[in-house]
Formats: structure tokens, sequence, C-alpha cells
């Protein structure tokens, strides 16, 4: 990619932060769907990273210290959006790969990882691209 190409490729990060309580994810999932629209996400693409969105944020709502903030950053490249959600713990060790909600997160974003960079922290990341094909 030339630097005039790069220079012309949409990079936008949005971010938002609202208090760790279910209560409050519908603000979340509207922005996601908003976000995605812009990028020209289909209805389905987005209505699959508004789940997403939404089950990472309940996973991490599990761990998350009461009264604190949940922060979620999207950062929205050419054809592909990444979503990153993150609240404060308590000693938490990262989320287990092994059960529903995981799957359910996998099966609707194209990348998906836990992040615990540091032990009062713990994050997810996801990745959905514009037009990318399912497994089946």
């Amino acid at each position: 990619m030339t630097e005039d190409t790069e220079a012309r490729v949409i990079r936008d990060v949005v971010s938002v932060r609202l208090p760790a309580a279910s209560a409050y994810l519908s603000v979340l999932r509207t922005a996601t769907a908003g976000l995605a629209a812009r990028l020209d996400f289909t209805l389905d693409e987005i209505e699959d990273l508004r789940i997403a969105v939404d089950e990472a944020c309940a996973m991490l709502l599990n761990e998350a210290v009461p009264g604190t903030d949940l922060t979620a950053e999207f950062e929205l490249t050419g054809q592909e959006m990444q979503v990153r959600v993150e609240v404060a713990t308590v000693g938490s060790s990262a989320p287990k790969r092994d059960d529903f909600a995981w799957m359910v997160l996998t099966a609707l974003a194209d990348d998906v990882d836990a992040v615990t960079d540091s032990p009062d922290r713990m994050a997810i990341v996801l990745r959905k691209r514009r037009g990318a094909a399912r497994p089946a």
C-alpha cells in the first residue's frame, strides 16, 4: 500500500465510557449498530456485531468491580471494525474459552481475544470484517 492509499483508508476511533451496569448496554448496542452502518455492513453483519458486543459486555460485567466504568473503543478501518470492551476487576482470570458465551462470540465475530494486561483489568477484543464469509 502506498502512502497516498494509506492516507485515504478510513480510520476512525470512537470511545464510549459508561457505568459497568447492564442497564446501560442498550447505549453500546446502538453505538455499535450506528458505527457498523457507517462502514456499510449488511443488516445481518450489524446484528451479529450488536449481539457479539452485548455478549462480550455481559461476560465482563460478571467480573466488574461495582461502581466502576465499562469502556468501549471502536476502531473503524476500511472494511473492518475492531471493538475492545474493558472493565476493572479484582484479581479475575481471563474469560473461559470453553463456555457457551465464548462460543457465541467466536461464531458472530471474525476474531475474538481476551486480554488481561494487568491483574485488575480485563478486556475482550473482537473484529468483524464486512463481507467476511462465516465458517459453515
